[in-house]
């Protein structure tokens, strides 16, 4: 989607400028200047600038026809005013993506929206036009997308900058959408790899990938042990960003990268296995935010760490009731091969604290289908040892709409992990299924050192469209890491 600025609107005739003109209105507050047929249709229409609403009207001026769009924002004195901008921009977009437009001259002259509220709509709208059509050859012409271009006219002072800034967080967010999105013959470990490191070239931000040689070295056999069925070896791939003072120690993002999850031998069930693809969400999730904090030019030290596996059985496989012996020297007992997860991050965060002796440690995870039991799709599930932390994961999560809902975590819980013969399973009883497995990965968490793990199951694909993506693959996670480090992390 390409986006520019104009200070003026050029008169209907200029061929430079796109025939559907729209217009952000408040509730209950259609524009003074609106024509009396735009009025009396907007109102017959029911329109009255509720967030997301439409309407749509045609004129002709000075022998050209326009298309015209009022697109309503909400309260102007909304505590959500910027959520409310987003809606507005992303409900353009699902209204003329494939209307046969290929522009929309977007009018925000009159001094009613500041900067960051132009740069709100201007992501909403961006967000919302993201589609995933690499493989789909047969779409009929009105199934095709056409918007391409928007050309923002009158914006106020700051907004072209403030935008700037912004696209970043959108091209991090399309990383993501497009990693979570792409079939597992396409992204598995190496690929995974290697698109991320594409999308990096050029930013500053340097890359570290670790191979099963280096891993085997490193003890990490409870990574190990989850590849060990699959032809597709394991990588773990490390993303630095040191923007900000040289004695601060960096705070460190670790993804699960699952790139595609049968169960292993704990086969799942057939149905609905295709959607195992996006259990890579959370390393998504690390790469698109840390590929917009490297291009915004971030004054933090960020690092985000991805652990790289595809969990599939086979003559090699890991079977229930192995045991592995995890970096950190603890021992796990394998009771189900598919709770791999939990096992691929406990050696990639023991790996973060020996490398890099981090400030404070946040994975996310597609970790549990009973985090989807407790929250459905509406929050992700989080779990900390710290409070200071925990409340500024829940506002950034708020500010940026990647809402997280805490959870517990208390020895009571804990005790449901242990094990007979080794140090501890790797799954608890059928109940409080979210809690123990962040249990689990606490075990491995190291003097007291910050740490948050964000359960984003729910989160990383939509069966239906929402405010600010289409059906599939939503981003989650980048918005909410990205706001973190601008809210906690920068000067």
């Amino acid at each position: 989607m390409q986006i520019t600025f104009r200070p003026t609107a050029p008169g209907a005739a200029d061929s430079s400028t796109p025939r559907l003109l729209a217009r952000i209105v408040d509730q209950d507050n259609l524009p003074g200047d609106l024509p009396r047929t735009d009025a009396e249709g907007a109102a017959a229409a029911r329109f009255s600038g509720k967030t997301g609403q439409v309407f749509e009207s045609f004129a002709e001026r000075d022998g050209h026809l326009v298309r015209q769009a009022l697109v309503g924002a909400g309260k102007a004195d909304a505590d959500d005013r910027n959520a409310a901008l987003e809606k507005a921009g992303a409900a353009l977009a699902a209204r003329f993506l494939t209307s046969g437009e290929s522009g929309i001259a977007l009018d925000v002259s009159g001094g009613r929206l500041g900067a960051a509220e132009v740069a709100s709509v201007l992501l909403g709208l961006r967000l919302r036009a993201w589609r995933h059509d690499a493989y789909r050859t047969r779409l009929k012409d009105d199934q095709k997308r056409t918007l391409t271009q928007v050309v923002v006219i009158g914006a106020p002072a700051g907004a072209e900058q403030t935008w700037q800034t912004e696209q970043k967080l959108a091209e991090g967010v399309e990383l993501t959408r497009n990693l979570v999105a792409e079939p597992a013959n396409i992204i598995y470990p190496e690929s995974f790899v290697e698109r991320v490191s594409q999308a990096l070239e050029g930013t500053g931000a340097e890359i570290v990938v670790l191979d099963e040689d280096a891993m085997r070295q490193l003890g990490m056999g409870a990574l190990l042990g989850v590849s060990q069925g699959s032809a597709k070896p394991a990588r773990l791939l490390a993303i630095k960003w040191m923007g900000g003072a040289k004695a601060a120690k960096p705070t460190v993002f670790v993804g699960k990268g699952v790139t595609f999850d049968t169960g292993g031998i704990s086969l799942k069930p057939p149905a609905g296995m295709e959607d195992m693809k996006w259990d890579m969400g959370g390393a998504g999730a690390v790469a698109g935010a840390m590929l917009s904090i490297a291009k915004r030019k971030a004054k933090a030290n960020v690092i985000g760490v991805c652990g790289l596996v595809e969990n599939m059985p086979g003559g090699n496989a890991q079977r229930p009731g192995d045991i592995v012996t995890t970096m950190s020297g603890q021992t796990v007992e394998v009771i189900n091969t598919d709770a791999e997860g939990r096992l691929v991050l406990c050696d990639a965060i023991a790996w973060v604290q020996k490398e890099f002796s981090p400030a404070a440690i946040v994975d996310l995870a597609t970790l549990t289908g009973a985090m989807i039991i407790s929250l459905g799709h509406e929050n992700g599930g989080l779990f900390s040892n710290n409070d200071r932390l925990a409340d500024s994961l829940l506002a950034a999560g708020k500010a940026s709409g990647d809402t997280l809902w805490r959870f517990p975590l208390s020895p009571e819980y804990d005790k449901l992990l242990d094990s007979p013969i080794a140090d501890m399973k790797n799954v608890g009883p059928r109940y409080a299924g979210s809690i123990t497995a962040a249990q689990f990965i606490q075990r491995f968490v190291e003097n007291d050192t910050p740490w948050a793990h964000c359960d984003i199951a729910g989160m990383a694909w939509a069966d239906k469209a929402g405010a600010t993506w289409d059906k599939g693959a939503t981003g989650f996670g980048v918005r909410l890491i990205d706001r973190y480090v601008r809210d906690n992390l920068e000067d």
